[in-house]
């Protein structure tokens, strides 16, 4: 995995701002995503891992300013290279995708038309947005197709979406997404589905295209194995907060809250005799977003909860000395991490050191 150095005195190149979204039900305005701010480097990675129904994908599609009818942002900012996207018009936001932003779908499928052929999907950027003749734009597509490995680009130009593999559809869509060159790539659980050999082929392949292209990426999943190999950073969301965010090593080597905690406990560990190793599920459920706990929203799941300081009102985010490390939790200082760090050890994600 590519891990980088971004300069302290060079600005972010997306810098999002106390984001909140929210969207509108029969019940009311339901909060997606509130008071998120993170930051994310030229050239760096960052991963969001959570439970479902967490906000990570609402968050995404934010910074995006791609979101569905029903949703609407209700605070913060987003600025990508130092330009607030909430002032541009749709026209200039159209501008910003094709040129500066592209997103991966998680179902590769539904993101390319079932009656064209992939050469057609293809060129059809080049030729509409930079004017490139046939000849021009058939060799773009086949120079991005043979970038993503695909085997005899000029044959995959003539096949049609049904034709191909999972694996070789999400492969067409990285290159589709890859075809104006981007300087952030958002991928939302672009593995999902996929078998485990053709998943360790895609994130090899994301790793070497980031890399060559110098691009940044904010790549979201369910998998916190996943993100370890193609994140240097990582932000935890519950219940549509960050509760804590920080270098890949250190928040997976040494979580400070217990949400983060939870997740890594729930990782098998590779090598374990059958029957030696208890899973530790975090108990309950996230809870309904019309419904949200005062104080911290993990408090009800939470074993070192205590009420007269957990469940007192808003807990913020407090950056931890040294490396940016930032956790929404007040008892962060009391609580040891050495239970997650045992279940990490021999995980999928390994321990600092």
């Amino acid at each position: 995995m590519v891990r980088q150095t971004i300069t302290e005195a060079a600005p972010p190149l997306l810098a999002v701002e106390d984001f909140s979204v929210s969207y509108a039900t029969r019940a009311g305005d339901v909060p997606a995503v509130t008071g998120v701010s993170l930051e994310i480097g030229q050239g760096e990675s960052l991963g969001l891992v959570g439970e479902s129904g967490c906000g990570k994908s609402t968050l995404a599609y934010g910074v995006m300013h791609h979101l569905v009818p029903s949703a609407r942002i209700t605070g913060g900012r987003v600025r990508f290279a130092g330009q607030d996207l909430a002032g541009l018009s749709a026209a200039e936001m159209r501008v910003v995708w094709a040129r500066d932003l592209a997103m991966v779908f998680q179902e590769p499928g539904a993101s390319l038309n079932p009656v064209l052929t992939i050469g057609r999907q293809l060129m059809e950027t080049p030729r509409v947005l930079e004017g490139l003749d046939r000849a021009e734009a058939r060799g773009r597509a086949l120079d991005l197709l043979a970038e993503v490995r695909l085997p005899d680009p000029e044959a995959m130009l003539g096949r049609y979406p049904h034709q191909l593999s999972g694996g070789q559809q999400q492969r067409v869509v990285i290159a589709m997404a890859l075809i104006r060159r981007p300087r952030l790539l958002v991928m939302d659980e672009p593995t999902t589905g996929l078998d485990a050999t053709v998943e360790a082929s895609i994130l090899e392949l994301v790793n070497e295209l980031r890399a060559r292209r110098g691009m940044a990426l904010l790549f979201i999943s369910h998998n916190l194995g996943t993100v370890w190999r193609v994140c240097e950073r990582v932000g935890v969301m519950y219940c549509d907060e960050l509760v804590e965010e920080g270098p890949a090593r250190e928040v997976f080597s040494h979580p400070r809250h217990p949400y983060t905690q939870g997740l890594l406990a729930c990782l098998p560990r590779l090598g374990a005799a059958r029957g030696t190793i208890d899973l530790r599920p975090i108990p309950g459920s996230v809870p309904n977003p019309l419904e949200r706990p005062t104080g911290c929203t993990f408090a009800p799941r939470c074993e070192f909860a205590l009420a007269e300081r957990c469940s007192r009102g808003p807990i913020a985010m407090e950056t931890l000395a040294g490396d940016g490390h930032r956790v929404r939790c007040v008892r962060h200082g009391e609580i040891s991490p050495g239970a997650a760090q045992q279940a990490v050890r021999g995980a999928a994600v390994p321990p600092a050191g």
